[in-house]
């Protein structure tokens, strides 16, 4: 080869590394993630990630781990595009094993506690795994945020997912069946349906726990957002974080937001509640009484102008404030997240329903269909 044809072989293979360069900046996500990190196995089934838009520009990325929102983006009142829940860059970050984390996920069977693990169905005792505090947290160690949900069908604005859950899956009875279904509407709602199906008497109760930061800002506090919460009662816990099978009204407590205040106003407030909790992690009753037309939760943040409005069929809402958040936890650009980095907005039936047969029942039975309806709506004032 003579020096000319060198030099141009040189420069052919530069340009092509260059355009190979390009094509793999030009998949990244409207939010900066790598669809490839997300390309993965865990207990031999395959990760990926699922990117959603609509005609107005947002977009949701989601991954079939856990069934997990891992960014949700969207412009501020500036034209500023803002990340506004937190997450990992890369599947691997979300296997248990690495971080055990709850962010985003699609919360199966069991959402919330279930007093000591143990509860009474058609006169059988059954016995869960007691992950927290002696009880079992939101499915058990293994519950539906560490497994694999099936993509069964997808489109640019939809993706349903499907949870196959053998009988006994931690201890639960029943061969299951449970769909979620996230579709990214035209006026920036996020709508998750869920649906289940078992064989066998069991219990469930779904939700998304989604860790929101209305500033876009992991690094601070969502003490400064401004929140209102439907609800006149709320059903306080035990320094265990188990309710104590009491309702309570709101009124003269840091618990009542029927008007709009500072998260931050009352979190440290000298109440057994708040500082049982170290802050907010509680399940308000909600007034909505299964009426999804009807906001039952309004979060903003002043500084970006982004306002999410929650709304549900569910009889109640957990609202947790990342209280347990230390910093140890390094997520999304590479941002550890220090406490109170965001709020989750649980909708659910009422923790340990199943030891509270006064409660709405969370029962399913064969021939049944479970049925639950979340919106998450987003604008922008």
């Amino acid at each position: 080869m003579n020096i000319k044809n060198l030099f141009l072989a040189s420069v052919s293979c530069l340009f092509l590394a260059s355009c190979g360069e390009a094509a793999k900046e030009a998949v990244l996500t409207r939010s900066g993630l790598d669809p490839e990190k997300f390309v993965g196995e865990y207990n031999g089934k395959a990760t990926q990630l699922v990117t959603l838009t609509n005609a107005g520009g947002m977009e949701v990325c989601i991954t079939n781990f856990g069934g997990r929102l891992v960014s949700i983006v969207m412009a501020d009142k500036n034209g500023v595009d803002q990340d506004l829940c937190l997450g990992f860059d890369s599947i691997n970050a979300y296997f248990p094993e690495v971080n055990s984390s709850d962010f985003g996920a699609a919360i199966g069977r069991y959402a919330n506690r279930i007093n000591q693990g143990r509860f009474v169905l058609d006169g059988d005792t059954i016995q869960l795994p007691q992950n927290n505090f002696g009880h079992c947290l939101h499915g058990g160690p293994t519950g539906w945020q560490y497994q694999v949900y099936d993509i069964v069908e997808q489109t640019a604005n939809s993706v349903k997912l499907l949870m196959d859950s053998p009988d006994g899956d931690n201890n639960f009875p029943g061969n299951m069946k449970a769909y979620v279904t996230y579709t990214l509407t035209d006026d920036n709602k996020i709508d998750i349906t869920y649906e289940a199906t078992c064989d066998k008497p069991s219990v469930i109760n779904m939700t998304n726990h989604c860790y929101f930061n209305l500033n876009g800002d992991p690094e601070h506090s969502i003490e400064d957002l401004l929140m209102t919460i439907n609800a006149d009662t709320f059903t306080p816990s035990d320094t265990t974080f188990m309710t104590t099978g009491e309702i309570l009204p709101v009124e003269g407590t840091p618990m009542d937001f029927r008007t709009a205040k500072l998260i931050g106003q009352d979190i440290d407030a000298d109440d057994s509640q708040t500082k049982g909790g170290n802050g907010y992690d509680h399940n308000w009753v909600l007034n909505t009484n299964g009426d999804i037309t009807v906001p039952c939760a309004v979060v903003e943040s002043p500084k970006t102008g982004i306002q999410l409005s929650v709304f549900t069929d569910e009889p109640g809402i957990q609202v947790y404030t990342g209280n347990f958040l230390d910093g140890t936890v390094v997520g999304k650009k590479g941002i550890a997240y220090p406490k109170r980095a965001a709020v989750c907005l649980e909708t659910q039936h009422y923790p340990d329903s199943p030891n509270k047969p006064e409660w709405p029942s969370v029962v399913l039975r064969p021939g049944e269909t479970y049925k639950s309806h979340t919106i998450f709506q987003f604008t922008v004032k």
